[in-house]
């Protein structure tokens, strides 16, 4: 990267600033209900209500609901939200510090697929270490998702930077892809030290 070629930076939440593991979700599942893991992450997909979840179109409470139907598991939505919080496991070693010695010297700005749920566990369990950012654009209230083009051009316009001068890091292939795509930088984030190594150069430079 070239360090004199960014005017802010933007992080994804989930596996690069806030680690999480769905498996724990299914592990929590399966307890209340006495069923076998597995069996529960075979059933569970990324489907269109999962999806409409994210973006705002439909409720906790309807999601649930679908998801009654697609676990096959006859659960209170107080046991399903209880298995869904759970994938939370902390902050990513480091990522507080970082966050604050890049903040202090460019604008850092956040961008996740999430929902209701979830936006309401981390913005509470996590709050020392989001408060960092300057503003976080969550999908489920913005009514778009990565790595749809829609979703970048509206986070970038607001950010008020161009695009190529907008640093992002995802763990998603596709949604690094996506955001190359609408002209931003984009890492994609596969080991704890990729956000460390990336910005060293830049905040040295800028330091």
């Amino acid at each position: 990267m070239n360090p004199s070629g960014v005017d802010a930076l933007l992080f994804d939440l989930g596996n690069v600033v806030i680690d999480i593991d769905f498996n724990r979700a299914f592990a929590r599942w399966a307890a209340h209900a006495g069923c076998d893991v597995a069996q529960l992450r075979a059933r569970f997909s990324v489907d269109e209500a999962c999806l409409r979840h994210e973006v705002g179109a439909i409720s906790d409470s309807e999601y649930f609901a679908s998801l009654r139907g697609s676990l096959g598991i006859a659960f209170s939505d107080a046991q399903f939200l209880d298995g869904w919080n759970a994938i939370f496991i902390g902050a990513s070693p480091g990522i507080g510090a970082l966050l604050a010695q890049a903040a202090a010297r460019m604008p850092v700005y956040a961008f996740t697929n999430t929902n209701p749920a979830h936006t309401a566990f981390w913005s509470t369990h996590f709050a020392d270490t989001v408060c960092h950012f300057r503003k976080i654009y969550v999908s489920c209230a913005i009514g778009l998702r990565k790595p749809d083009a829609a979703a970048f051009r509206f986070v970038s316009s607001d950010i008020g930077a161009p695009p190529a001068r907008i640093l992002f890091f995802d763990d998603v292939h596709a949604n690094v892809e996506g955001a190359r795509a609408c002209g931003l930088q984009a890492v994609q984030v596969r080991a704890p030290g990729d956000i460390a190594a990336t910005l060293a150069p830049m905040l040295q430079a800028q330091g």
